[in-house]
């Protein structure tokens, strides 16, 4: 259910905006689109699209957590992705700190399914063991079986897995190793991959599956469906809040909307949640029914 703050706000713009005309907004900002260039082309305020992506954020994250369920995955790989809010940590003072909480960086962790690309669970947040645990613990819920996993070398993960799974799971971490970067003018761009560390940790994971390439393409995805997340632009995050409601929204429509071109499937369907490939305006339909 929607928190009263919303609650009033949306039933204000519910009854002005038809449902083909949300959906139209919700899927300019899963496509890359910022939110003042949203309101912009569809000549509807700022605090329209604001009001509506965080409505629908929330109800995204209430179907996500009822349906994504009893996942039949045997590979998961996982891995976490940097933004920031309102200010990168080293900029954020302490007046920025008291006025904006949540202000400096983010990061999204997320566990993909490496057969039906299905995001199985993210989680927005810090990057500490605390996250970890709590990401970790949440993945465990939602998978049926013995599976494999894999994680980048983030340390982390050593403890987090062990509590979530204990002993029957698979699990590797992969370390990728780069060489020393020739041009220092690189700033953005990582020095040359030379080789791949590989550390069994729990069980017997199969050498020719452990990788993280799917969840890493899967940042990229994300980089480029939301505009908060693109690099070197001043389209961040200015609430926490709403970072978190994108990543849900970007969540439900990529595992239900979207078709992956490879699968020519939804992730949903390739993973057997649903036999159809939704549309966004079944999205707006879950809000109207909250």
């Amino acid at each position: 259910m929607l928190d009263r703050k919303h609650q009033s706000s949306y039933i204000m713009y519910m009854n002005k905006l038809p449902a083909t005309k949300r959906a139209e907004i919700l899927l300019m900002l899963c496509e890359g689109a910022s939110m003042r260039s949203v309101a912009r082309l569809t000549d509807v305020s700022i605090n329209t699209v604001s009001k509506l992506l965080a409505d629908v954020g929330q109800v995204c994250v209430r179907f996500h957590d009822e349906h994504v369920r009893n996942v039949q995955s045997r590979r998961i790989q996982c891995d976490e992705i940097w933004s920031f809010c309102y200010a990168k940590k080293k900029n954020v003072t302490q007046e920025i700190a008291e006025q904006h909480p949540g202000a400096g960086d983010v990061w999204t962790w997320t566990a993909l399914d490496a057969d039906s690309k299905l995001v199985i669970s993210w989680l927005v947040g810090s990057r500490d063991a605390e996250a970890a645990y709590t990401f970790m613990q949440d993945v465990a819920t939602r998978v049926r079986q013995r599976l494999q996993l894999t994680t980048d070398a983030h340390r982390p993960y050593l403890a987090a897995v062990e509590d979530a799974f204990g002993a029957e799971i698979d699990y590797a971490m992969l370390q990728k190793l780069y060489g020393a970067d020739p041009d220092s003018e690189k700033r953005y761009s990582p020095a040359q991959c030379i080789g791949c560390r590989v550390e069994t940790v729990t069980g017997n994971p199969d050498p020719k599956h452990i990788s993280t390439s799917y969840v890493e393409r899967q940042n990229l995805t994300i980089r480029m469906s939301m505009r908060r997340f693109t690099r070197l632009t001043n389209a961040f995050s200015k609430k926490f809040e709403n970072h978190a409601y994108m990543v849900a929204l970007y969540t439900g429509w990529y595992n239900w909307v979207r078709i992956h071109k490879t699968l020519r499937v939804t992730p949903a369907m390739a993973c057997g949640l649903t036999d159809r490939v939704w549309d966004m305006t079944e999205i707006v339909a879950l809000l109207d029914r909250a």
